[in-house]
């Protein structure tokens, strides 16, 4: 007897399983059980398991019966009509799903020319298997499986037009780029989600080579004649958002330029941009540290009755500023209401960004790189037609990735843009293929390989190796150097361990580890290493007899120790988090002794 699991559970036993299975499928097909029902028979382990259970992933297939596709002619010209619709189909068996289970048991046909009598199902489409993201990379099937989902993943990435409203929406940090196209080089999934609404990338001239030196390590190398024109520049936007809060005993914040008797007033300078209600106007240029809505709050602590009268009240300042290493342009101001009543600002920044050397670019082929330098037009290579390219790529990262749709993309962008039309480039599509593109690029009076004479655009000399050029769709993502750039000399230090805050935010320093420094170590640089450590330099003073930590009297000048009294006392250097540790040592009666080195 062959025992049956019904959502994991054993339900009872059967004595025919195939039978069993096929009727299941039967009854599934003609409407009897519903269709979100999948079976599977498991003849290694003679076992049968149902699966009804909701969140199971499961995927479309047309029924196949005899080596021939249920879905005939007939029922397409019914759907392109609107007669019938997808349930419809479903309803009738002639489109099924599958969960992963079931899957094992069917022979999947990718087309209907590769069907035999052994196939029980055909592929919708092939790029079904791929989810939205994924099939809207071109000829991903001459492509490693691993790039293509790098591929996916860095279109979610890139900068584009993410909504068409953007102009009136208050989204937390978003890019715009300015000059969005609409790729060359497209699939099918491009029409069908309707891209051209919301690309997110441009159609450029790219040439495979290595050229000094500063496109290694999948760096590219950017033309500056082609960011003067308009290639990767974006605007990103960020809100700043203010309320007017109530507090107990009916105090309240107030929208306001600031008075000079308020606790913690700045300085003139930082209220400059204010208007009289205390809120920037738009098209203001600021700052770090630049006051963008001015609002003063009552006294964190209540220490009487008395200060409850707000006649006698001292305010403190809380207005929003800048914050620290970013600047822009006030885009746009709404004055409204929360939802509990109190006044509500929100001030939208923008800041154009202008691609700079560490911004990062990608294509759709999981091929990402930074740029390594931005050339000026007229030192870079060019064609004997006097194209120059807007990206010089390294030849490098092809052979360890194998990522030949990328070179693919680039000889039908050039077929592409040579004969002013869209090159499907659909996943598993036959309608463009690759001897077809070379053919074609022939015709077109260029060579059927991509490649091109170029000359050294330096000298003028002619390169001895023919460079592969065409063209592609590059997106540039949202990392940006401008905002991940992070300095500091003196700053905010942590109260506990008086080391550097931590955070870009805060103003905070790059944490020196072990292995930094022993890279400052071997390059000779090892005095470096005094200065990075002195984060939390501090003086104590120690005795000598007791090797503990001494107490300094500031008033009188004079060290004691508070276990022996007048011994003597020596002032050293530590850090300030080993102090620490030794204070919690104390703390659990643990004694440490600080044993000095004998003064030379």
């Amino acid at each position: 007897m062959t025992d049956v699991y019904l959502n994991n559970k054993f339900v009872g036993t059967i004595e025919n399983p195939s039978e069993f299975v096929q009727k299941i499928i039967y009854d599934r097909r003609k409407g009897v059980i519903d269709n979100n029902v999948n079976v599977f028979y498991s003849e290694k382990d003679d076992e049968v398991f149902i699966e009804n259970s909701k969140g199971r992933v499961r995927r479309p297939l047309i029924v196949v019966k005899e080596g021939k596709s249920l879905l005939t002619d007939k029922h397409i010209q019914q759907l392109e009509k609107n007669e019938i619709s997808w349930s419809d189909l479903v309803k009738q068996g002639v489109v099924e799903y599958l969960d992963p289970l079931e899957e094992e048991m069917a022979m999947v046909a990718f087309f209907e020319k590769d069907l035999a009598r052994e196939h029980t199902h055909l592929e919708i489409s092939p790029i079904t298997m791929f989810g939205l993201i994924t099939s809207l990379v071109p000829f991903a099937n001459h492509t490693p499986s691993a790039r293509i989902n790098m591929g996916s993943k860095h279109q979610k990435q890139g900068i584009g037009i993410y909504a068409a409203n953007y102009l009136v929406r208050m989204d937390m940090d978003v890019n715009i780029l300015h000059y969005a196209q609409f790729p060359v080089v497209k699939t099918i999934m491009h029409d069908l989600i309707e891209y051209g609404k919301h690309p997110s990338g441009q159609n450029l001239v790219i040439a495979v080579m290595s050229y000094k030196g500063y496109n290694m390590e999948d760096a590219i190398i950017l033309n500056r004649g082609s960011v003067d024109r308009g290639v990767g520049r974006s605007t990103y936007f960020r809100p700043a958002i203010t309320e007017e809060l109530s507090y107990a005993g009916g105090l309240r914040d107030t929208l306001c330029i600031p008075d000079k008797d308020v606790k913690g007033y700045r300085s003139e300078h930082d209220y400059r941009l204010l208007e009289e209600d205390g809120i920037i106007y738009p098209e203001a240029k600021i700052e770090e540290a630049d006051v963008i809505i001015g609002k003063t709050s009552p006294p964190r602590f209540l220490s009487g009755a008395e200060e409850y009268s707000l006649a006698s009240n001292v305010r403190r300042e809380s207005s929003l500023s800048v914050p620290h290493g970013e600047e822009g342009i006030i885009d746009f101001v709404v004055v409204t209401e929360s939802e509990e009543g109190n006044k509500l600002v929100q001030v939208r920044v923008r800041d154009q960004r202008i691609p700079e050397i560490g911004d990062k670019f990608t294509s759709r082929h999981g091929q990402k790189g930074i740029i390594g330098m931005i050339l000026e037009q007229a030192d870079m290579p060019f064609t004997a037609s006097g194209i120059t390219p807007d990206i010089i790529f390294s030849p490098h990262g092809i052979p360890s990735r194998q990522s030949m749709s990328h070179l693919i993309e680039m000889i039908g962008g050039k077929v592409g843009a040579l004969s002013g039309r869209l090159i499907d480039g659909t996943t598993f599509s036959t309608t463009e293929t690759e001897a077809g593109l070379r053919s074609e690029l022939k015709k077109l009076g260029f060579r059927e390989n991509g490649v091109e004479t170029m000359y050294n655009g330096e000298t003028g000399e002619q390169m001895i190796a023919r460079i592969f050029i065409g063209n592609m769709y590059y997106l540039k993502l949202k990392y940006m150097v401008a905002n991940k750039i992070q300095s500091r000399a003196r700053g905010p230090i942590q109260l506990l361990t008086r080391q550097p805050t931590e955070g870009r935010a805060k103003e905070g320093g790059m944490r020196l580890g072990e292995m930094e420094k022993d890279t400052f170590v071997s390059h000779g640089a090892s005095l470096l290493l005094k200065e990075r450590f002195d984060a939390d330099r501090t003086v104590i003073p120690v005795c000598e007899t007791c090797g503990m930590i001494a107490v300094h009297n500031e008033y009188k000048k004079k060290s004691f120790c508070p276990v022996c009294g007048d011994s003597e006392i020596t002032n050293i250097e530590i850090a300030y988090a080993f102090k620490l540790l030794v204070d919690e040592l104390k703390a659990m009666c643990i004694y440490p002794k600080l044993l000095l080195r004998t003064k030379y």
